[in-house]
Formats: structure tokens, sequence, C-alpha cells
């Protein structure tokens, strides 16, 4: 789980994000990413009814995706608004997979 300074939670902050972030795509996520000068990095996860209508499968991808974040969280140099949104192919993908995509994302992010 994701430590409570690093959860991206309220609804202004995801639509400033969508509003003003820039995009970044990965093989089976979608980032949206916007720069801050909070003290961390905050991130939020959309799985969509569009990957799956069963919510035990939508919350078995967002729990994946925020193990993968959460170990690689430490890569963000700045800090970062990120709002991480899920392919329909992540139910294809392994945990593996979706570690990998999260960890060259983010070395890309910092180059940004």
């Amino acid at each position: 789980m994701l430590p409570k300074k690093n959860r991206l939670r309220k609804k202004k902050d995801f639509e400033r994000v969508f509003k003003e972030g820039k995009n970044a795509r990965g093989t089976v996520l979608y980032f949206k990413i916007l720069e801050t000068k909070e003290p961390s990095s905050r991130i939020g996860f959309i799985v969509s009814k569009k990957i799956s209508p069963k919510a035990t499968e939508r919350n078995k991808i967002r729990r994946r995706m925020k193990e993968s974040v959460r170990a690689a969280l430490d890569m963000l140099k700045n800090s970062w608004d990120i709002i991480i949104i899920a392919s329909p192919q992540i139910k294809k993908s392994s945990f593996e997979e979706i570690r990998r995509d999260t960890e060259k994302t983010f070395k890309n992010i910092n180059n940004v």
C-alpha cells in the first residue's frame, strides 16, 4: 500500500492533472503527469469498467498497479502528481510487465 502522503485523492487534484498535465504512455499503462511544489509525489489510479465489469478484477489490477508504483516510487527525483490509467491490454499482462512498464515510464518522467 502507498503511504498516505503519496496518494492523490481529491477530485480537484485529479481534474487539475487532467487539465494541465502532460501525457506519457507505457505499453499497458497511460500516465498523466504534472510537476508540483508538494513535498512528495502523489499518485492516483484509474481502472475503468471498460477494463472489466467485475469489481474484483478491477481491484486486482489496481493492487498490482499500486505495488509496482510503491516499489519504484523512489525513482522519481522531483515532486509530481501522477494519474495512472490502465489500458485494456493490462488484463493479459503479468505483474512483471506492469512493474517494468512503471519503472520505464518513471525513468522517462525524470528526463522531462
